[in-house]
C-alpha cells in the first residue's frame, strides 16, 4: 500500500504547521502566569469566570461531537437505494 505523494507532502505541512503553532503559543505563556488568582485587585474573580467559560466550552464541545457521531452512525444505518 502506497501513499500517495501530495497526501504525504500535506501531512507533513500539517504536522509541522502544528508543532510550529504550539511551540510559539507555548512560549510566551511558560514562565508566567495568564490569570492571576491570588484574589489582590478582583484577580480571583476573573479566574472564576475564565474557569467557568472554559468549562462550558468543554462540556459544550462534547455535546456538539456526540450529536455529530449520532448523525454519522444514523447516516451509516439507513440502507442506500
Amino acid at each position: 500500500m502506497s501513499i500517495n505523494g501530495s497526501v504525504m507532502k500535506r501531512t507533513v505541512v500539517i504536522t509541522a504547521g502544528a508543532i510550529v503553532s504550539v511551540l510559539a503559543g507555548a512560549g510566551p505563556a511558560g514562565a508566567q502566569q495568564i490569570i492571576d488568582a491570588s484574589g489582590h485587585r478582583g484577580g480571583g474573580g476573573l479566574a472564576f469566570v475564565a474557569f467557568a467559560i472554559l468549562c462550558l466550552l468543554m462540556v459544550g464541545s462534547l455535546f456538539y461531537m456526540d450529536k455529530v457521531r449520532r448523525r454519522a452512525s444514523e447516516r451509516e444505518d439507513q440502507p442506500t437505494p
